[in-house]
């Protein structure tokens, strides 16, 4: 798990859960007999935190002096704002959790104040001063339970030496942008669906660098190696380490795996469809009378190739998985394609596994299906 990570620089996390929540299908889909406690388990020792990173993520915790500077959700004006504003609440809350220790904001009456959520709408000002003092750096994350967040103050949760190590801004922000490089592989120059967001502008300006200047200066140290991809218009970029997989790939194994909605393989769409000829859209937003597929649908990989999507649900409370549909690209027929039932039936046992359900219910209309790939946990 730790390598995935080290390999990723970080994975997005969304509260998400009817499938499973994200960045626990991001694990699932690539470390063998995954468990959702794992990831837990890390978090409580302290080897993971959460940052921001183009949106919510998990980071290892060997990274944390270079995501000193971070935006938050809303940006550092916000925050700070957030901060002046309820300047009683902020100091009342960060007394009780220095005298009490670990706190969410259920151990809090709610507090009024003229911050507003997403909406316009007043938000509890508790909520807002605790994730504006985890931006400033003045608490962290101590654990979570399921999606309740408990914060404590930062030396009480990270080594006094990694909290001593400063790295300049100029080199964290660089970090920042060649990990979401990292994270994806084969980004182009102007990322794609929000992956550079608060990181830095597009172009320098007297106050701040632009990313354009990042980049650059991440080709100039070596880091970064601009590559041109057949059939894929403009520049991509890998990280220099990884160029030997582009000039000796190995051979892809026939295994299944079901990708999570916001795993950072499908970050840019555009070369999901030029690459791998695959169309994909998230529809959660979408009203359900305009979706093509489903709520949470996840694509389905073998070998090198999406040869599809299933929609699962997880029923926690009876154990068990419910395929509500399953959709195959054209062209692909499971039953001709060398090794895929038996990957298939592989990777729908794992995900039993994963659910900790012990019963696979396929939508009537998913008969076919239902034969083809007859699992037993």
């Amino acid at each position: 798990m730790l390598e995935v990570f080290r390999k990723f620089g970080s994975i997005q996390f969304d509260p998400i859960a009817v499938a499973g929540r994200n960045h626990d299908l991001v694990l699932h889909a690539r470390v063998a007999g995954y468990e959702p406690a794992w990831c837990d388990l890390l978090y409580e020792r302290r080897e993971i935190f959460e940052a921001t990173n183009k949106a919510l993520s998990f980071v290892p915790t060997s990274e944390f002096p270079w995501f000193r500077h971070v935006m938050g959700r809303k940006g550092p004006r916000f925050h700070a704002a957030a901060l002046a504003e309820n300047a009683a609440v902020a100091e009342r809350v960060l007394e009780r959790i220095r005298a009490d220790g670990p706190l969410s904001s259920l151990d809090f009456a709610r507090e009024t104040g003229p911050t507003k959520d997403w909406f316009g709408m007043p938000e509890n000002a508790v909520r807002a001063v605790l994730e504006a003092h985890t931006v400033r750096g003045v608490i962290g994350l101590a654990r979570r339970d399921g999606n309740l967040r408990y914060y404590d103050l930062l030396e009480r949760l990270l080594p006094a030496e990694l909290l001593a190590r400063e790295v300049p801004e100029r080199e964290q922000l660089r970090h920042k942008l060649l990990s979401r490089y990292r994270a994806h592989g084969l980004l182009g120059a102007g990322g794609a669906g929000g992956t550079f967001d608060r990181i830095a502008p597009p172009n320098s300006t007297p106050e701040r660098t632009g990313r354009n200047t990042l980049r650059e200066e991440l080709v100039e140290l070596g880091a970064l190696v601009p590559v041109d991809v057949e059939g894929v218009r403009g520049k991509r970029f890998v990280l220099a380490e990884e160029l030997a997989l582009l000039q000796a790939p190995p051979e892809p194994t026939p295994s299944v795996a079901f990708i999570a909605p916001f795993d950072s393989l499908l970050w840019d769409t555009a070369l999901l469809s030029s690459l791998f000829d695959f169309e994909y859209v998230w529809e959660g937003f979408f009203p359900p009378a305009k979706r093509r597929w489903g709520y949470y649908v996840l694509p389905i990989s073998f070998g090198d190739r999406f040869v599809g999507r299933i929609e699962p649900r997880i029923d926690r409370d009876r154990a068990r998985v419910e395929v509500l549909n399953v959709w195959w690209e054209d062209g692909f027929a499971p039953r001709r394609a060398d090794g895929f039932i038996d990957g298939m039936r592989d990777a729908l046992r794992a995900y039993l596994r994963f659910a900790s359900a012990d019963r696979l219910d396929w939508a009537p209309h998913l008969a076919t299906e239902k034969q083809l790939f007859l699992t037993r946990p």
